[in-house]
Parts: C-alpha cells; sequence; structure tokens
C-alpha cells in the first residue's frame, strides 16, 4: 500500500474497515479492545463453579484463554466483532402447537452458519491484512472466545437476561464472528443494557434453565440437552420439551426487541423448507446414511444420528399420537442403547398399560444395556403408581 493510500487516522481505519465488512454482507460491525472484560470472567467464574455447564467440559477446560484473548494471541490489539442477521420471517412458535412436527431451532434451518460466517470473516480478514500490512486471526463459536461479552464491549448489543446477545436492531437474531488484528483501532462505546424490567424471556422457559436474570443452568436449557447433552435427557425434563428436537427458541422469539428486527436476507442463510416442519414419525425412521443426507451442511448434522433419533423419541412421546407407537416399537431393537431406551419411554407414554407390558416382557429378557433396562423398570413403575 503505498503512502496516498494510507488512512489518515485510526478513526479513518476503523472506517474502511466497517465499510467493508458492511459490503461483504455482515449486518453489524464493531470494535473492542483485546479484553473480554471483569464482568465476563465473573459470570463463568460462577457458572463453572455451580457445574452449569454440564458436561461440556471443554468450556473448563479453556476457560483461562475465554476470558482474556490476549492468552490466545498475545499480539493482538483490536477485536473486531461481526454479525450477520438470521431472523425468521414467521414466529418459530407456531411450531409448538403441531404435535405431529418437530421444532428445530431457527440457526439450524439453513446452512451451518460457521461455514458462512467463517467464508466472510476470512474475505474481512484478508482485505484487511493486505490493505493495511497488519496480523489477523479470524474465529466464530468453535474457539475459545467469549463472543457475547466482547459484542456488547464493542457496542453490537448488550447480553440479556436469557445470556444472549440482545441488538437493538436485530433483536436476538444475531450470529458473530471475531476478527483478532494486530492493528491498533479505537474501540466502540459499549452497548448499554436495555432489558429494563422485562423478564419474558426467563418466563417462557419451560424447563425454568435460569436460576436468575443473565444466569443460565445449561444443564435444564432445551438447546443444551438436544444439542450437547451426549447421554440420557433426565426424565422430569422431558415431558417439558414438547416436540423441541434441536435446540430451544423460546426466549430468543419473545424478546420485545425483536420488533426492530428485519427477516433475513441473506441467501447463505435460507431456510430449509424441510426443515422448518418435518414429520416426526419420518424423522425417526432415519438411519446413519439418510440422517446424514437429510442434514448434509447443517448444523443438525454434528449432532449424530443417535443423540437426534432420542430427541425425536422424546416428541414423538410427548405427542400422545398412538400412530407413532409403531416406530418407536421398530427402534426397540436399534443398535444404540441411547436410542432404545426413548422408545421405551415413549411407549410408556402412547401405549395402553397391557400393550406395554406385552413389549416390556418380550424386550427386557433380552436387553443387557443397564440403561435401558432401568427405563423399562421404571416406565413400568410409573404405570403402577398412576394406577
Amino acid at each position: 500500500m503505498d503512502a496516498d493510500s494510507k488512512p489518515k487516522s485510526q478513526a479513518d481505519a476503523r472506517q474502511e474497515v466497517r465499510d467493508y465488512a458492511l459490503s461483504a454482507g455482515f449486518d453489524a460491525v464493531g470494535f473492542a479492545a483485546p479484553d473480554a472484560g471483569p464482568e465476563a470472567k465473573r459470570r463463568l467464574t460462577e457458572f463453572l463453579s455451580a457445574g452449569w455447564h454440564g458436561d461440556m467440559g471443554w468450556l473448563e477446560a479453556k476457560a483461562d484463554r475465554r476470558v482474556d484473548p490476549r492468552t490466545l494471541w498475545p499480539d493482538v490489539r483490536t477485536v473486531v466483532v461481526l454479525a450477520m442477521n438470521y431472523g425468521p420471517d414467521r414466529s418459530p412458535l407456531d411450531i409448538l402447537e403441531r404435535k405431529d412436527r418437530g421444532a428445530v431451532s431457527i440457526y439450524a434451518q439453513s446452512r451451518d452458519y460457521h461455514d458462512v460466517v467463517k467464508k466472510r470473516l476470512k474475505r474481512v480478514a484478508r482485505w484487511m491484512h493486505g490493505h493495511f500490512a497488519e496480523e489477523v486471526k479470524v474465529f466464530v463459536d468453535t474457539a475459545p472466545v467469549m463472543e457475547k461479552p466482547l459484542a456488547g464491549r464493542a457496542g453490537v448489543g448488550w447480553q440479556g437476561k436469557h445470556t444472549n446477545l440482545v441488538s437493538r436492531d436485530h433483536g436476538s437474531w444475531l450470529f458473530l464472528g471475531e476478527i483478532y488484528t494486530t492493528l491498533e483501532l479505537p474501540p466502540d462505546t459499549a452497548e448499554a443494557d436495555h432489558c429494563g424490567t422485562c423478564s419474558q424471556c426467563l418466563d417462557i422457559c419451560p424447563t425454568n434453565a435460569f436460576p436468575a436474570p443473565y444466569r443460565l443452568d445449561a444443564r435444564r436449557c432445551i438447546s443444551y440437552l438436544t444439542i450437547e447433552h451426549k447421554g440420557h435427557i433426565p426424565r422430569e425434563l422431558r415431558p417439558k420439551m414438547g416436540n423441541r428436537i434441536y435446540g430451544c427458541d423460546d426466549c430468543l422469539a419473545v424478546c420485545p426487541w425483536n420488533k426492530f428486527a428485519a427477516p433475513s436476507t441473506e441467501p447463505a442463510l435460507a431456510k430449509r423448507d424441510a426443515l422448518a416442519a418435518p414429520k416426526l414419525i419420518a424423522l425417526a425412521k432415519l438411519d446413519d446414511t439418510a440422517f446424514r443426507a437429510l442434514f448434509a451442511g447443517t448444523a443438525v448434522k454434528r449432532t449424530g444420528r443417535d443423540r437426534f433419533v432420542r430427541n425425536v423419541l422424546i416428541a414423538l412421546g410427548n405427542s400422545g399420537s398412538e400412530d407413532a407407537a409403531p416406530v418407536a416399537v421398530d427402534l426397540l431393537e436399534d443398535a444404540s442403547p441411547l436410542v432404545r431406551a426413548m422408545a421405551v419411554w415413549a411407549l410408556g407414554r402412547l401405549l395402553p398399560d397391557d400393550t406395554f407390558c406385552e413389549f416390556r416382557d418380550a424386550h427386557l429378557v433380552k436387553e443387557t444395556d443397564p440403561d435401558v433396562r432401568a427405563e423399562w423398570a421404571i416406565s413400568a413403575s410409573g404405570r403402577m403408581e398412576q394406577a
């Protein structure tokens, strides 16, 4: 870059970056010093100390790198926070009334946002490197980066009482990515908290996953349970999941700031019709090959077929439809104990007592997995208690 083309000031450089990022397809851009702030560190420490992270051990393992971006890259001088709007064109809550259909979180109904955002981040980062002759690194939420606190400090939004980022322009519907750079740029003013006395996001949570405003117990969060949790979902939470089979948008969907949000017009994030209201019975029949084909290129694929069908079986059990029973019966022979156990639970809610007991007697004698055997026993005893 010749001398005449160099920006006259740091403010000019910041504006050039902002303009280029917006032209590259991002909807919001902010700049922050490489510091997540003391409040972020305190909240993360409390979250981990309380065990609210469940079996997400990677959060604890890299906690020190999360609270201080400079431990991830000592040379960083500025964090550029970029955001893409993925707002829906209809309420994500509507699908919850259709008990024979599965509710897939809005963000997962399109191409995996990690791929979309990272591709755009790399484009902006390459331009910055060439234009300013400074070093850059790009991150999405697969790296130990405290995205939401940094976004707040960069003026992109604030962390609402549901712990997600809220924007005055885009509501609760933003994907985040970061560019760490050695380029020194003036930080933006941090966004103030505009939640006020509103508690709609806390009140709507089906599983009471918020111990207090701005606090999340992930072990009770349906998004965590259906996506991150690898084992059996606690029995007391299964009925509360309804037909949510991948993620949960309830706390996001009711945020009053969404009234200012517009539906996403980004072609790369176009929603797939097949994922908007998929039939539960069809999803339960997916083997691994069919699962991979249906969810190719989406975030759902990373969960794997067994965990996904586990979620679907819970939704079938909550549907109350005896038409769902045959597919659950077929899955009593599934290779995965995770699937077999939830097939037992679903049948325990769908079948009459005598029919359920017939299946129990036929399958329990040949079942070797202790968790599945326990599911048969607990489901049977629960019926006796209700009788």
